[in-house]
């Protein structure tokens, strides 16, 4: 027997390999998770920005329609995302459009998460029998959507509860605390932004609104805003702009060989989190997707935004209710996502410079 299973076991590997199915650590939760992120950028995110164009600016009311159409495909939007990821074969991509709005549909307010697992088991069945049989135009989609469907009536509701009771905690949390817990959240996501797990993907699945969005939203653009600032003098306006709007992400080779340089953007991040909760009592109302995204492509601000006049599903059902124009709080978000970041980096950092902590170079980019 035990000549027998090595013979197996590589037969199998190679079949996994032929049919190009990737079972690591990285792939899944790193390439996988982060395309979710576009997914739902492209449908959910979008389609709330342009519903709240439509509803508050005059002459643009047509665009509450378009912005319909993209909210509703959300959950189909994640699945083929996350299948292109994965290099779905064509069938296999387009049947993932009914697992993704099934599994959306049955997560509820922890649809994303949902999506994303189950995407995956209807990815890795579909592309197990792909081009196996004479007829895959009818094999590989019918398996695909078969297993998929199953697969989200099984796993999405539990998922998607398990996803919202994480996220209703760390909002009740920071309601409660709102020093601590804006510490902490700010912390952890800013971390995670700059690592190479999703930070988006993570407020996401976990529908991060209210003061808790607020901290996470604050943390992630700190770390962005934070290594702009602490950075400038290895990589001047183009870091400026490739890490503050761009993404954090870019230090993480520099991260990893000096751990010590994180400290500049995480200080930054204790200290703008607790203020906006704590101090400000800011919310972030708008897609818990923009709660994980910083000043990436200015997507957390413009969510923020969103959210004051026309708040998600998910803030709605935690209480959040709509702004007016004249009460909402500009001046602080501009304070937390940009100014206080920038400052407190810009200080660590000169003094980690001044005690050779920080030497030439440490936080060069790569061009």
């Amino acid at each position: 027997m035990s000549a027998v299973a090595p013979t197996t076991n590589s037969k199998f590997r190679a079949f996994l390999q032929k049919q190009d199915v990737h079972l690591d650590f990285r792939t899944i939760f790193i390439t996988a998770m982060g395309a979710m992120v576009h997914g739902l950028f492209a449908s959910l995110l979008i389609g709330t920005i342009m519903r709240t164009l439509g509803q508050h600016v005059p002459g643009l009311g047509f665009l509450v329609e378009f912005g319909d159409y993209a909210v509703s495909v959300t959950g189909a939007a994640m699945a083929v995302a996350v299948g292109y990821a994965l290099k779905a074969p064509p069938f296999v991509l387009c049947s993932l459009l009914a697992v993704g709005a099934a599994a959306n549909t049955l997560g509820g307010a922890g649809g994303p998460l949902a999506v994303f697992f189950v995407a995956l088991i209807a990815v890795y069945a579909g592309q197990l029998v792909s081009k196996t049989t004479p007829v895959d135009i009818i094999v590989t989609p019918f398996v695909t959507v078969l297993v998929g469907v199953l697969a989200a009536k099984l796993l999405a509701p539990p998922i998607g509860a398990a996803a919202a009771a994480v996220g209703a905690f760390v909002m009740w949390a920071t309601d409660l605390q709102p020093l601590l817990m804006g510490i902490i959240v700010a912390t952890v996501m800013g971390f995670v932004i700059s690592g190479p797990l999703s930070s988006a993907a993570l407020a996401a699945a976990f529908g991060l609104t209210g003061l808790a969005g607020a901290a996470a939203l604050a943390g992630c653009a700190a770390h962005m805003v934070g290594f702009a600032v602490a950075s400038w003098r290895d990589n001047k306006g183009g870091g400026l702009v490739s890490q503050g709007i761009g993404t954090s992400m870019l230090q993480l080779p520099n991260l990893h060989r000096k751990p010590i340089l994180w400290l500049p953007a995480v200080a930054a991040a204790a200290v703008a989190g607790p203020i906006a909760t704590a101090v400000f009592g800011l919310e972030q109302n708008g897609p818990p997707i923009a709660s994980g995204m910083g000043t990436s492509g200015l997507v957390g601000p413009i969510g923020m935004v969103t959210g004051w006049f026309s708040p998600s599903e998910q803030a709605v059902l935690a209480g959040a209710t709509p702004l007016q124009p004249g009460s909402a709080p500009w001046l602080e978000m501009v304070l937390v996502l940009v100014v206080i970041p920038a400052v407190v980096a810009l200080v660590v950092s000169e003094i980690m410079r001044k005690r050779g902590l920080i030497q030439p170079g440490d936080l060069k980019i790569d061009d």
